[in-house]
């Protein structure tokens, strides 16, 4: 009978005491038996404005020993069928992104071919392009889930073609994703023109604006994107971002008016049952939130997207 792994409790080891791993879940060298990895990509070197999310997987990690492994509210008990491990940090290269880019690709070349769902703590979201270059070899163009305050559509900045907001422009013109199964929730603020909202529509992403979104539930839209979905190999980006300010000011570009943590959990919590093949969580900036609830929060949702991938049990 498979023993698989647990985070360490709370009445066994005082929580501020411990591996600083995920949750205090076990840190593994090897791939070799497990189903999904969690990995730190701390990187900041393709944003645009406020920097710190090199620190954001140490932060996350920290503030996610508060987490139990029980799912009160959605019985999910991931850890009770799924084998999952911390596995550390990519070494990327801070000097240079074009490498650190190429070490990402090369590290989840591996990661993929192990069989693993890697869950990935970012970061900046220019880590998010060369994840997809690897998860598409594997699995070709995937459906895309990605939620953000910003469509990350640019064509350049600065005139780099790699940015953290220029990732789902070279998705789309590298056949990575499947343009009319990509949905972009969250999105709001202001832009340079028009099209830096619609040009992504003509392409055939689904776009859903925060205000269109205001003192809704999610629940409605997080049951309508499965079943468009289907069977497909589906990506997660989540952008934390894609949060009002007023529960994630710890990013590197905060947008007023965006998505509470109630609706967070309804769209995450709706993707139980499609085949998820990764996830990351990008933009958790702690140098711009001394209370470390941003990345409190981006723990919490992490935990969320490891409950609905496949194979979870409920009890």
């Amino acid at each position: 009978m498979t023993e698989f792994n647990q985070p360490i409790s709370g009445n066994d080891l005082a929580r501020f005491s411990g591996p600083n791993s995920f949750m205090r879940l076990p840190q593994a060298e090897r791939l070799d038996g497990l189903d999904v990895a969690v990995l730190g990509v701390p990187m900041d070197i393709g944003t645009s404005w406020r920097p710190g999310t090199r620190f954001g997987p140490k932060q996350i990690r920290a503030e996610s020993a508060m987490i139990r492994p029980y799912n009160m509210a959605t019985g999910a008990a991931p850890f009770d069928s799924l084998q999952v491990a911390d596995i550390g940090d990519l070494a990327i290269n801070t000097f240079s992104l074009a490498d650190s880019l190429r070490i990402i690709r090369d590290s989840y070349d591996g990661l993929l071919a192990a069989g693993v769902i890697p869950v990935a703590m970012g970061g900046d979201h220019s880590i998010t392009l060369p994840i997809l270059r690897a998860v598409a070899a594997r699995h070709g163009p995937v459906a895309l889930v990605h939620v953000d305050a910003h469509a990350d559509v640019n064509d350049t900045m600065f005139g780099e073609r790699e940015t953290h907001g220029t990732v789902f422009r070279r998705a789309q013109e590298e056949g990575l994703i499947q343009p009319d199964k990509t949905y972009q929730v969250g999105l709001r603020g202001t832009g340079y023109t028009a099209e830096d909202f619609t040009e992504a529509q003509g392409w055939g992403f689904q776009q859903f604006p925060a205000h269109e979104l205001w003192f809704k539930s999610l629940a409605p839209l997080g049951a309508e994107i499965p079943r468009d979905i289907g069977d497909r190999p589906v990506y997660v980006s989540y952008d934390i971002d894609s949060l009002d300010p007023a529960y994630a000011p710890g990013t590197g570009t905060p947008e007023i008016g965006g998505l509470t943590t109630p609706q967070a959990l309804e769209l995450i919590r709706a993707l139980r049952g499609v085949n998820i093949v990764g996830c990351d969580l990008v933009e958790v900036s702690p140098p711009y939130d001394p209370s470390g609830n941003t990345a409190l929060t981006a723990a919490n949702l992490l935990y969320e997207l490891i409950c609905v991938l496949p194979g979870v049990k409920h009890r």
